[in-house]
């Protein structure tokens, strides 16, 4: 009894353990966003066959951006690469066995990765070639697609002896994707030639699904919110280390003053493109800031702007885009210079919208500096029954950068509302003055009149 007991406590905790990572892998935001591999054989060779190996971005607001994807897998048999085309293998292996044409690779777990704009047309398929970078499906559903041509050795000539590779993994491009096994599509892909006129069929389709978790990326916050009001002085600036501490002592050269002469090497220098962020030294050291800030309250309607500011010295940040939880935003009546789509992850609940930049206006944020930002506006019609300027009912209740979730503000540091307005104020301070002055006129006169007259008067 006791060792059932002692067993049912280590399950028990053990379920404990992995209900975080459940937790975290799932998004409540995209509840069906995914990444999906297909694998589509189009040939058979006398050794193997040709495939297209398709990427599909179907989340809708989270993308892969700079350095892009690493796409790997573990081959079921002793399979080899003979050609790729439209992307490559970052590694060729031992290939010392053969004598005449040489494989492109023959590493059993092969890492593949898309080729970098404006490599040679006859090494081009259609959507490769953008170094690996691919927007959210809602930004712009074409670019969220990569593709390349793979050309399979020593594999099995008919789709009774091929095998799907297994263990595919994505980096995109670092840590947070699991991808699950290949399996077999009952309906083949379809592809539809140019002039539209002859559609042709995949002979096997295999399906992977990569979804992403924070808890397996376990990466530090990346971005941080401030928050500031007409009716309030104070600026709620992002909370202290929100992505890391400023310390120059245990972590020599982490961030970079703003007026340091050091800078002009660091953005023209070997540094930039890197993933690794360096960011100006400031409390919070995070590469992205974003400010809300409520501009006006009108009769019927109220404003926001909205600035986002890039910290990093080493990234552009292109095709960014913001995810905003308001309960306002079903009734939100324009946008200046940002493009919107409400996500409605809960039904008919308006409460959600992305917001990025519209293409080749704002949609590239960036690096560190006086171009490093970009702002809009934001004009919301008020309801009645809901409106209010108190108790931080006017401040977002969470924002996402690039699909990552900011730091917020703790909510009782948001502006306050004053309980009246500064002109008030005065004029009661005013009124209050007139009649102590008043009051101690009159004591005067009183007496200087009892001193002059004494008891006759």
């Amino acid at each position: 009894m006791a060792t059932l007991l002692l067993r049912l406590g280590a399950a028990a905790i053990a379920l404990l353990v992995a209900l975080p990572c459940l937790a975290e892998a799932y998004d409540p935001l995209d509840p069906n966003g995914n990444i999906t591999i297909k694998w589509d054989i189009i040939q058979w060779t006398s050794d193997g066959y040709v495939a297209v190996v398709s990427i599909y971005n179907y989340q809708k607001y989270r993308h892969i951006q700079a350095p892009g994807w690493h796409l790997g897998w573990v081959w079921a048999k002793k399979e080899i690469i003979w050609t790729m085309t439209g992307g490559q293998a970052t590694e060729q292996g031992d290939c010392s066995q053969f004598k005449g044409d040489i494989p492109h690779c023959c590493k059993r777990d092969p890492t593949t990765v898309d080729l970098l704009p404006g490599a040679p047309y006859n090494m081009q398929v259609a959507n490769c070639c953008k170094g690996g970078v691919l927007t959210s499906w809602v930004q712009d559903p074409v670019s969220a697609v990569a593709s390349f041509q793979i050309s399979v050795g020593r594999s099995g000539t008919n789709n009774k002896t091929v095998k799907a590779p297994k263990n595919f993994t994505l980096k995109a491009p670092g840590p947070g994707y699991t991808c699950g096994v290949a399996e077999n599509v009952k309906l083949p892909t379809k592809f539809i030639s140019l002039d539209g006129r002859r559609t042709t069929q995949a002979h096997v389709t295999w399906s992977v699904t990569c979804t992403y978790s924070q808890f397996v990326a376990q990466r530090a916050p990346t971005c941080c919110v401030s928050l500031s009001s007409f009716y309030n002085e104070t600026i709620i600036n992002c909370p202290k280390c929100s992505c890391g501490c400023h310390n120059n002592i245990t972590k020599p050269g982490s961030c970079v003053e703003g007026n340091s002469p050091y800078l002009v090497s660091v953005v023209n220098g070997p540094g930039k493109g890197s993933s690794i962020p360096l960011v100006q030294c400031s409390s919070h050291m995070c590469p992205i800031r974003v400010h809300w800030h409520v501009k006006f309250n009108y009769r019927d309607y109220w404003r926001v702007k909205i600035t986002i500011t890039n910290w990093n010295y080493r990234m552009n940040y292109s095709q960014w885009n913001l995810v905003v939880q308001h309960p306002n935003f079903d009734n939100i009546t324009t946008i200046f210079s940002f493009n919107y789509k409400a996500l409605n992850p809960f039904g008919v609940i308006n409460d959600t919208a992305m917001l990025w930049g519209i293409k080749y206006y704002n949609d590239l944020l960036m690096v560190a500096g006086p171009d490093g930002n970009v702002q809009s506006e934001l004009l919301f019609r008020k309801e009645p029954s809901t409106f209010t300027l108190g108790k931080g009912w006017a401040f977002p209740r969470r924002i996402y950068f690039n699909g990552e979730s900011c730091v917020m503000p703790p909510p009782d540091s948001y502006p306050w509302l004053p309980n009246s307005s500064p002109r008030l104020k005065k004029t009661a301070f005013l009124i209050l003055s007139i009649i102590v002055c008043a009051m101690l006129a009159f004591l005067h006169n009183h007496l200087v009149l009892d001193k002059y007259c004494g008891n006759k008067c």
